[in-house]
């Protein structure tokens, strides 16, 4: 039976990210929509790397494959699939964001 429902990969909450932000823990928010929904709105202090770009360009983007990685995108989707390929490439602690960006703009966090 086809199953289409991606990769299971570790989740986190907006709330978790949202916690991680206030209490300055050591991690890097990592944004794979495309340059121009980056340039339209996104977390303080993220970084981005859209997700078709992830497989090619991580290493050099994120060299350290021990870091505390978050993962989003605006709905969950393709962060799944950045996460799956990071876990692939030997990084040890990526977190999808669930529901991405739309979760954290319900929550009413900020963006900029």
């Amino acid at each position: 039976m086809f199953d289409n429902t991606g990769p299971t990969v570790p989740r986190v909450s907006a709330d978790d990210v949202k916690s991680a932000v206030d209490t300055g823990k050591n991690f890097i928010l990592l944004d794979v929509r495309t340059v121009g929904e980056y340039s339209r709105g996104k977390i303080a202090a993220s970084i981005n790397l859209p997700v078709d770009e992830v497989a090619s360009k991580i290493g050099s983007v994120i060299p350290d494959k021990n870091a505390v990685i978050y993962v989003y995108c605006l709905s969950g989707s393709r962060s799944i699939y950045a996460v799956d390929t990071m876990i692939k490439l030997g990084y040890k602690q990526v977190y999808d964001m669930a529901n991405g960006l739309l979760a954290w703009r319900v929550k009413g966090y900020p963006t900029v």
